[in-house]
């Protein structure tokens, strides 16, 4: 049967890592996951108990396409303790994870053949999408010098973009961007006509200040933010965007055909975690001792260089002293160590080849075995 070339897009390298390790796992083997973005605990209690509770009620049918009336005033709320903004709940759209808040996104902010440009190393889903839909991904190489986030200098001699994608926290990197240089960006894609979508996925866990939201700064912009890390339900599937007033009946309009509306249950459990923060907080507070265990551990494992996270639980590590092949690299030490790391590849075509993306989001009992185990894998090699 034929297949179109919008559908020859890459593979999501580290669900490859994922099988490679489940499989060593499967064959008797205990394997210390560093790969995959994802919390090691479950979604809070309360958001549990309250789909349980619903469960009981009655049944769980369709909802509005734009999600819950109570979940979006929630998340407006929500919008209001962490940043102080006053948020028409009006404006917010609840999605089946951040995936489909990106595909909706696109969707609407661009046709066929546009240039949209995503920072390098970054999250690889925003080019594979992106080529989904018959766009045009333009890679935007960062500098360590900028901690791995687009400046304004790096767009300037690019022509032809329709839309910028930014991410802080980062993903593979935990870089944040200060709220002057995320105000430059905007400003600068202002000036260009550039639509503006600002990935938020990882705000509410950051160690070195807060992370500034793109609605601070302006209102004619897309943000997109999930369920999935900071609340700890990524199998929920559960995410929102908040987009400008004028495009809420365009967004709605594309929900409503692409996806009906998010799941129903999700969007129950997703409303109780709003009220959660003290168990989220303890997460948070886990991640931060993992992350100074990696920082300290990693180093002497023969990770030396590396940029410090500000948020997420990540730490993108510079292994071309090591290695000319992150993948062979990786599966390298999935084998001989035990623990499963991620190869730049996913992160950046052309420079992950010598990086490594390690994941502190488990048990820190788990990230010191896994640290071990690096030590002595280092020391073998």
């Amino acid at each position: 049967m034929r297949a179109s070339r919008r559908g020859a897009v890459d593979p999501f390298i580290v669900m490859d890592v994922m099988e490679a390790a489940r499989a060593a796992e499967e064959a008797g083997r205990h394997i210390i996951h560093m790969e995959v973005g994802q919390p090691g605990t479950p979604a809070p209690a309360g958001a549990r108990a309250a789909l349980a509770r619903a469960m009981e009620a009655g049944p769980l049918g369709y909802t509005v396409a734009l999600g819950l009336p109570d979940l979006r005033a929630g998340i407006a709320r929500l919008y209001h303790r962490w940043y102080g903004i006053d948020l028409d709940p009006a404006r917010v759209v609840v999605t089946a994870g951040s995936s489909a808040a990106f595909l909706l996104a696109f969707t609407a902010l661009f046709d066929a053949g546009e240039r949209v440009a995503l920072g390098e190393p970054g999250y690889p889903s925003y080019r594979q999408i992106l080529r989904a839909l018959s766009l045009t991904p333009v890679g935007i190489p960062t500098a360590e010098a900028n901690r791995l986030q687009p400046m304004p200098a790096d767009l300037a001699g690019v022509p032809d973009l329709r839309g910028l994608i930014v991410a802080s926290p980062g993903n593979p990197s935990g870089t944040m961007l200060s709220r002057a240089a995320l105000a430059a960006l905007i400003a600068h894609c202002a000036e260009r006509g550039i639509s503006f979508i600002s990935d938020e996925i990882y705000h509410g866990i950051q160690y070195e200040g807060r992370a500034v939201s793109a609605l601070e700064l302006s209102d004619d912009v897309y943000v997109i933010n999930s369920f999935s890390k900071y609340f700890s339900m990524t199998g929920w599937r559960i995410g929102w965007m908040v987009v400008p007033s004028d495009h809420v009946r365009l967004i709605e309009r594309l929900a409503q055909n692409m996806f009906i509306c998010p799941p129903h249950a999700s969007q129950i459990a997703a409303l109780a975690a709003l009220d959660c923060d003290t168990e989220l907080q303890a997460n948070v507070a886990v991640y931060a001792e993992n992350r100074r265990l990696m920082l300290e551990g990693l180093p002497r494992a023969g990770f030396a260089h590396i940029a410090p996270p500000d948020g997420a639980f990540y730490i993108y590590a510079d292994v071309s002293d090591l290695t000319r092949d992150s993948r062979a690299f990786a599966a390298e030490i999935l084998t001989e160590a035990g623990v499963a790391v991620t190869p730049g590849l996913d992160f950046d075509p052309v420079r992950g080849a010598q990086t490594l993306r390690f994941s502190y989001a488990r048990a820190t009992a788990d990230i010191a075995e896994g640290l071990d185990r690096l030590r002595a894998f280092a020391n073998r090699r």
